[in-house]
C-alpha cells in the first residue's frame, strides 16, 4: 500500500520546510510514503527547497495556473508514481501533519473513497465571527447540493483513494474543495470526515483575497457544479416557479373577468403568458441538458477508462525499467 502526500505550492520558500517536518514517514498499514510537491510557477526557491529536503517528486508548472489546476495535476502525478492513497495538504503548514494517519484510517478498513478533515468551522478560534459564519452557511449549501453530510466544505486536508483521484475531474479555475464534494455525492461515493487540528496561521490566505471574492466565486462553483450533475432539478425548478407564478396571474385575471372586472387587467393576462410559456420552455432547456449529462457521464467513464489504462502503462513501464 504505497501512500503520496501531495503539496501544491506557489511561492512557499518560506512555510514549506516546516511543513515537510511535520509530515509521518511511517504509518500503520500503510508500506511506502512519498512526497509530491506541485510548484505552481513559482518565482521564489520553493522547488529548491523541497529538493533540499528530500522530496521524492517535484511537478514543476511553467506558469501560475491556481490552485485547482495544481490540486488535479498534483493527482495525476500521483497516480503516475503508483500511489494507492493520495493525501493532499498545504503548503503553509495549517494542517498537521501527525493527523494523517487519522485521515487515512477510513480508507485502509474501506469504509470511505475521499475523507475530509473537519477543522470544527463553526468554532474555529482563527477565524472572524463573519468567516466563521460564511463557513457554516457555505458547508450547508454544499451538503444540500452534494446530498451528504458535509461540516466543512472548504477543507483541503483530504485523502482520496486510487479510484477517487481517477474518477475526479475539477473544471473550476479557483478551488477544487467545493466541486468535487458535489461530484463526490452525485456518484454516490463514500465521503467521511474526521475531526482535525491547525496549527496557527502564517500567512493570509491567497484564495480568499476579501469577503466579496470568496462569496462570487464560491457562488459560481456551486451553482456550476451542481447545475451541471442536477440540470433537471435546476431548470424545473426554473421553469416551475415561472409556471406557478404564471398560473397564480392567471387565476387572478380569471377571478376579477368573472365578476365582470377584467376590464384593464390585459397586462396580466399578457405577463401569463409570457411566464407560462417562458416556464415550459425552461422546462423543456432541462430535459435536453439532462440528456447531455447522460452524454458527459459517457465521456467521464471513458476519461476514467483511459487514466486507467495510462496508469497501467506507467506502472509496467517502471517495473520494467
Amino acid at each position: 500500500m504505497k501512500l503520496v502526500i501531495q503539496i501544491p505550492c506557489y511561492n512557499e520558500e518560506g512555510t514549506l520546510p516546516g511543513t515537510l517536518r511535520d509530515l509521518p514517514r511511517e504509518i500503520d498499514g500503510i508500506d511506502a510514503i512519498e512526497v509530491l510537491i506541485i510548484d505552481d510557477g513559482s518565482v521564489d526557491k520553493t522547488a529548491e527547497v523541497a529538493q533540499i529536503h528530500g522530496v521524492e517528486h517535484i511537478v514543476r508548472l511553467g506558469r501560475n495556473r491556481g490552485l485547482a489546476n495544481a490540486f488535479v495535476r498534483g493527482l495525476e502525478a500521483s497516480l503516475a508514481v503508483g500511489a494507492d492513497i493520495i493525501v493532499n495538504t498545504d503548503a503553509d503548514n495549517q494542517y498537521r501533519g501527525e493527523d494523517i494517519p487519522r485521515l487515512v484510517q477510513p480508507i485502509l478498513e474501506g469504509g470511505a473513497d475521499i475523507v475530509v478533515g473537519d477543522r470544527g468551522v463553526a468554532d474555529l478560534p482563527e477565524f472572524s465571527p463573519l468567516k466563521r459564519l460564511l463557513q457554516r452557511a457555505g458547508s450547508w449549501v454544499v451538503q444540500a447540493a452534494a446530498g451528504v453530510s458535509i461540516p466543512d466544505a472548504t477543507s483541503g486536508f483530504r485523502a482520496l483513494t486510487r479510484e477517487a483521484a481517477l474518477r475526479t475531474l475539477i473544471l473550476s479555475n479557483y478551488s477544487y474543495t467545493l466541486e468535487s464534494l458535489i461530484q463526490a455525492g452525485a456518484r454516490r461515493m463514500a465521503v467521511v470526515y474526521v475531526p482535525i487540528h491547525v496549527n496557527p496561521q502564517t500567512r493570509k490566505s491567497r484564495l480568499m483575497r476579501n469577503i466579496p471574492h470568496y462569496l462570487v466565486n464560491s457562488s459560481v462553483t456551486i451553482l456550476r457544479a451542481y447545475t451541471m450533475y442536477r440540470p433537471m432539478r435546476v431548470f424545473f425548478f426554473l421553469g416551475g416557479s415561472m409556471i406557478a407564478a404564471g398560473m397564480a396571474l392567471g387565476g387572478r385575471f380569471l377571478y376579477y373577468y368573472i365578476q365582470g372586472r377584467g376590464t384593464g387587467m390585459v397586462q396580466s393576462l399578457i405577463l401569463t403568458a409570457v411566464l407560462l410559456i417562458v416556464g415550459f420552455q425552461t422546462c423543456l432547456i432541462g430535459l435536453v441538458a439532462d440528456l447531455i449529462a447522460f452524454n458527459r457521464k459517457i465521456l467521464e467513464e471513458t476519461l476514467y477508462r483511459v487514466r486507467r489504462m495510462e496508469m497501467r502503462e506507467n506502472c509496467s513501464a517502471v517495473l520494467e525499467n
